[in-house]
Formats: structure tokens, C-alpha cells, sequence
């Protein structure tokens, strides 16, 4: 990638997207384009393709997604699916029509089955039941990764997938109906130490398994691998390492300070039992991830309070 080559972040305002523009202007790339919800719809295909015929992007990752945890996937099944694959379409097929030299999409761990063997290989995809609580986003992934896989077959575009395990970090989402376990644990625990509370409920059992990557990590894999892989094959982005969600609340009770007990509401689902991705290709490509998950935490919670959250 050349550093005057424009280049689209779809998605630059959340998460993944934002830790993806920091990261290209530390490395000095001058053309990168993002646009607001208001200024792109992405739901809509003509206006994507206008987009793309104006801009002409040299390079696509493709961060932007409609997301949630468990509760919020339960919930509003038919928009996690449907708004997932028009979303991922319009860009994809958008970025094909105009020539876009290369494209990343993001796919989710969750795109695995829920009982297939760990650590989480990529050969694994589509040889098992989803996990019922996350399988309608989890299938608009796979669709998208698929379309991904056949544009190259038939176009030969250099359209890549990478599949990263659970993130957090800054410009997480916190709200308690649709945030994903860590930032939900954050907030929940923070909540208790500014009131005083003896104790916080957290949903399950805390014996499922699940590995965490801060996003600022996922976003230097992410131009690591636009730069050095082109292939067929998505590929896994992780931490490595996986612990409970007890040991994770134990974690952040710790960094956020918070004395009281852990109270854990058995009624409440666990989700898949365990979830770590074999991360063996793109460590083999030389790649690893720089931020402990204490370090990353502290971080969290730091960009949360500043955020001016309660």
C-alpha cells in the first residue's frame, strides 16, 4: 500500500473502524477516507455505489457491521441478519465494480460451530451447528466471507477475510441490553463502586472459556496482513490465550477496584463453552499482539470514564 493510495475505512466511527484510522495515520498514511452514518448510508446499494464511483478507493476495510451481545442478538434476530448482509454486499460488491485493488473484510469468531474442537482452526468453518444465541449474525459472516471467497474465484479480486476473536477497547459500546461481556463487566462493576453496592450479578455460570484482543492489536494485524497476505483462505486473528469469564470478572473487579462479592445469575445463558481461534498461520507470517489483557482493561476503563459515562 502506498502511503498517498486512498484508502476506505467502512465503519471509522466505532470500534474496530476507529482503531483502524488511528493506526493508519501512525503509519503515515495520507488518504483515508470515512464517512459518517449520515453522510453513507450503507443499507443503501446506489448510494454505496456513488460513493465508490466518486472516491475510487484504492483499498477497503470493510469494519462496519451491525453488532450486539447475546441479549441483543436473542432479541432482534431478522435486523442482525438482514442489515449484516446488505451492509457487507453494498460495500463488497461496490468495491469490486470500481476496481479496488484490495479489500479486508471482518468477519467474528462466532462464525464457528459451537462444539467444534479447540483451539479454533480455520478448516473448521461450516462443519458444525452455530451457537444458537449469535448464529444469525454469525451466518451473515460466513456470507459475507463466502462472497468474499467468490469474487476471487470468479473476478479474481483481491478481496481478503481475517476473523478476529473477542475485541474491546476504545469507542466500545457499553450499554447493558447490547454490549458484549467485557465492557457489560465494566460498566456493571464501575456502576457498584460508585454506589456503594455490596455485590454484582454477572449473567451465567463464569465457566465458559473466551480469549480477548484489544482492538488497537486487531487493527495492526489488520494492515500487517493487507500488506503481507493475499489468499482464499480467511485467516484467524487472536490473542493466543483464553480464561474464564469468572477469572475475567475477578480481572476487572480488580482493575476498576471494586471490593464487593461476584454473585452469578445461573438462569442467565452461558453461550458457547469455550472459544479460542488457533492462531498459528498469521503468527507464523510474524505477527503478534503487543497489549496484555490487564494493560488493555486499564485502557478500557480509562477511555470509559473519560467518555464521561456515569
Amino acid at each position: 500500500m502506498n502511503q498517498d493510495a486512498p484508502i476506505y475505512i467502512a465503519g471509522h466511527h466505532g470500534m474496530v473502524g476507529s482503531a483502524l484510522w488511528r493506526e493508519m495515520q501512525r503509519q503515515g498514511f495520507k488518504r483515508l477516507l470515512g464517512k459518517s452514518r449520515r453522510e453513507l448510508d450503507l443499507l443503501n446499494a446506489a448510494a454505496v455505489q456513488k460513493f465508490f464511483a466518486e472516491e475510487k478507493p484504492d483499498y477497503v476495510f470493510m469494519a462496519a457491521a451491525k453488532v450486539g451481545g447475546i441479549l441483543a442478538n436473542q432479541s432482534r434476530p431478522a435486523d442482525f441478519l438482514l442489515e449484516n448482509l446488505r451492509i457487507q454486499n453494498n460495500v463488497i460488491e461496490s468495491a469490486r465494480l470500481s476496481g479496488v485493488k484490495k479489500l479486508l473484510f471482518l468477519g467474528s469468531s462466532c462464525i464457528y460451530p459451537k462444539l467444534a474442537p479447540q483451539p479454533l482452526k480455520e478448516e473448521y468453518l461450516l462443519t458444525g451447528p452455530l451457537e444458537p444465541t449469535n448464529q444469525w449474525y454469525a451466518i451473515a459472516k460466513i456470507a459475507g466471507i463466502k462472497l468474499c471467497q467468490a469474487c476471487r474465484a470468479q473476478y479474481g479480486s483481491d478481496f481478503i477475510s481475517v476473523m478476529p476473536t473477542n475485541l474491546y477497547g476504545t469507542n466500545d459500546h457499553y450499554d447493558l441490553q447490547t454490549s458484549h461481556v467485557l465492557p457489560a463487566l465494566i460498566r456493571k462493576f464501575h456502576e457498584a463502586k460508585t454506589s456503594g453496592a455490596s455485590s454484582v450479578t454477572c449473567w451465567g455460570t463464569g465457566a465458559p472459556l473466551r480469549e480477548f484482543l484489544h482492538a488497537d492489536d486487531l487493527a495492526a494485524a489488520c494492515v500487517f496482513l493487507m500488506r503481507h497476505y493475499s489468499d482464499d483462505q480467511f485467516i484467524n486473528i487472536g490473542s493466543g490465550s483464553d480464561l474464564s469469564i469468572l477469572e475475567l470478572a475477578q480481572l476487572v473487579r480488580r482493575v476498576i477496584g471494586f471490593k464487593g462479592d461476584i454473585v452469578w445469575d445461573r438462569s442467565k445463558p452461558d453461550g458457547t463453552p469455550r472459544k479460542l481461534l488457533d492462531c498459528s498461520r498469521i503468527f507464523a507470517l510474524g505477527w503478534k499482539p503487543q497489549i496484555d489483557l490487564e494493560t488493555g482493561v486499564a485502557r478500557a476503563y480509562r477511555d470509559f470514564l473519560q467518555e464521561g459515562r456515569p
